[in-house]
């Protein structure tokens, strides 16, 4: 059977990479530190995928100006000393390699700064598989379209030829701005019913399902 897409580009927190209880965790810590508003585990969710600055940002609204930068400086505090532990999600690396092996252009868009990206794609050893990444601190932030636009341009592949996947609204929102199929997955950050609210091409389990579906649809 002819492939369908030739791009196939993945978040990373909560898509690849098993790492949304840390990010929330460490968003609450840093509020606490500074003696702000801890955001509920909802919110502190459902801000990842954003810029680092500008989750804070949604998650912490009634903070001072001047607490942004003092509280992006604790949350990495935080999380900068549990991200070498981060675990990829049961089955991500095989399928992934699979696609790699198949001959799709492999690309990252994600809220994550480069810094970050780089550090976990290491630790991870995925980098070999990824033909280009885009991440927050280089362009626009999801949902504008910009991460997938470039990507799009960097490898040469149309958007009727580029499927995006997350765990998040923000990620599926990227997608239909860049007129690109959206697969959404239900192990991450976001409740199934708002991913299921916008209408992905499907919503998976696993990385089990996902596999079955990249092989029978992709």
């Amino acid at each position: 059977m002819s492939k369908r897409y030739d791009l196939i580009v993945f978040d990373w927190d909560g898509t690849v990479m098993d790492s949304t209880a840390i990010i929330a965790g460490s968003i609450q810590s840093a509020c606490r530190d500074l003696g702000l508003t801890v955001p509920d585990d909802e919110t502190a969710r459902h801000v990842i995928g954003l810029g680092l600055e500008q989750a804070l940002r949604h998650a912490v609204p009634d903070a001072p100006e001047t607490m942004y930068a003092p509280l992006v400086e604790r949350y990495r505090h935080y999380f900068l000393a549990q991200d070498q532990a981060i675990p990829l999600f049961e089955g991500a690396r095989e399928t992934i390699a699979e696609l790699h092996e198949a001959g799709y252009a492999l690309g990252v868009a994600t809220g994550k700064s480069r810094a970050g990206l780089e550090r976990a794609l290491e630790s991870s050893d995925m980098k070999r598989y990824f033909h280009a990444t885009r991440t927050a601190d280089q362009t626009f932030s999801k949902p504008n379209p910009a991460m997938l636009f470039e990507l799009m341009e960097e490898l040469a592949v149309s958007a009727e030829r580029t499927l995006m996947v997350g765990d998040t609204t923000h990620d599926v929102l990227l997608a239909q701005n860049a007129g690109v199929d959206a697969l959404a997955v239900a192990f991450g950050a976001h409740p199934p019913a708002q991913l299921l609210a916008l209408q992905p091409l499907a919503l998976l389990d696993d990385f089990v399902q996902l596999r079955a579906w990249f092989k029978a649809n992709a």
